[in-house]
Formats: structure tokens, C-alpha cells, sequence
């Protein structure tokens, strides 16, 4: 089965890429259904990066569901866009009832030149005999994520240092003999 979700983020395709990255987002986006925890010895990383991530996730928090391996590769194509695949596949619990997992979201620019962000959000997946069943609950929870990218997308407008040439090259002017006020 599949669900396709296609919207304009109001970000730049900068910041969206950098939000895909996060495994804060991911989070927050998935809540409140959906509580992720990472299995991984140190916690989540500050960003994604290819490989493999061990969560275990609980229905609002409440009620386990079991754990997930995110697997994780990025790209960009020929064309500029960039995308997020996870392969990754349930380990136990009802997580492992799906059988398997084609999760991809790919950042463009908005082709109408606003400066905006074009989000394509596909997931095709099967849980055996159980897919229909599964189906309603997925797309559901497809619709408040895309809900959640909507409401936080202006909020990662800005990344300083990162989107302001003029306070990088502020910093680098001020040398390294100043102090950063925090001793």
C-alpha cells in the first residue's frame, strides 16, 4: 500500500533539508501519537546520518508498540532534489508486523519561484495479510505529520551562522583573542 503526500513548506529548501536531518523533528512531528525513543548507546545524534538507527516506539507515549531499525540513506539527484530514504523494517512488537518499509521524502524548491519548499512525502509499505487493516492508521498518522511539517516549517526560517553570511564573516573578523562571554 501505498500513501503519498505532496505539500509547500513556507522555508527554504535549506532549512527543510536541515529539519529532515533532525532527529529533534522527527520527533516532534511525530508526537503526540507517536513517541520515539533511540535504542543507540549515546541517544539520538544531533543530525541523521546514513546507516542504521534502533528506536522503540509507544502509542502516545503510553503504550509500546516496539522497536524499529531506521535505515537511513541520503542523496541528492542531477536535478538538485534532495532526498531522505528509509529502508528500515519492524523488530519487534506490533512494529514488526510490517513486512516491509519504503519510507522517502525528498525537499525541492517550489517550482512557482517563491523561495519556498516543495515536500514529496511517500511511504509504500506491507504488513502481510493485515495491510488493509494497517492501512487507515498509517495514512492517519501520514496526515498529522504532514500537519505538524506545515505548522513548524516557518519556524526553521533561520539557521544563524548558517543563513548569514555577514554574522560568519562578523565572527571571523572579531579574531580569536575575544572572549565568548560565557566564562
Amino acid at each position: 500500500m501505498r500513501v503519498l503526500l505532496k505539500e509547500i513548506l513556507d522555508c527554504t529548501p535549506d532549512a527543510a533539508w536541515r529539519a529532515l536531518a533532525s532527529p529533534a523533528v522527527f520527533r516532534e512531528v511525530s508526537a503526540p501519537l507517536m513517541s520515539v525513543s533511540s535504542l543507540e548507546a549515546d541517544g539520538f545524534p544531533t543530525r541523521w546520518s546514513p546507516g542504521e538507527h534502533p528506536v522503540a516506539m509507544s502509542g502516545l507515549g503510553l503504550v509500546p508498540l516496539g522497536e524499529q531499525m531506521i535505515r537511513l540513506e541520503m542523496r541528492t539527484t542531477k536535478n538538485g532534489v534532495r532526498i531522505v530514504h528509509d529502508t528500515g523494517n519492524g523488530v519487534s512488537g506490533a512494529m514488526k508486523a510490517v513486512t516491509h518499509w519504503d519510507h522517502s521524502m525528498a525537499i525541492a524548491p517550489d517550482p512557482a519561484g517563491t523561495g519556498k519548499t516543495l515536500y514529496r512525502d511517500q511511504l509504500i509499505f506491507s504488513a502481510g495479510p493485515a495491510t488493509l487493516a494497517v492501512w487507515p492508521g498509517l495514512w492517519a498518522f501520514w496526515q498529522l505529520r504532514m500537519l505538524r511539517l506545515k505548522a513548524l516549517a516557518p519556524t526553521w526560517q533561520y539557521d544563524l551562522g548558517a543563513d548569514d553570511p555577514a554574522f560568519v564573516a562578523a565572527g571571523a573578523a572579531e579574531g580569536s583573542d575575544r572572549s565568548d562571554g560565557l566564562a
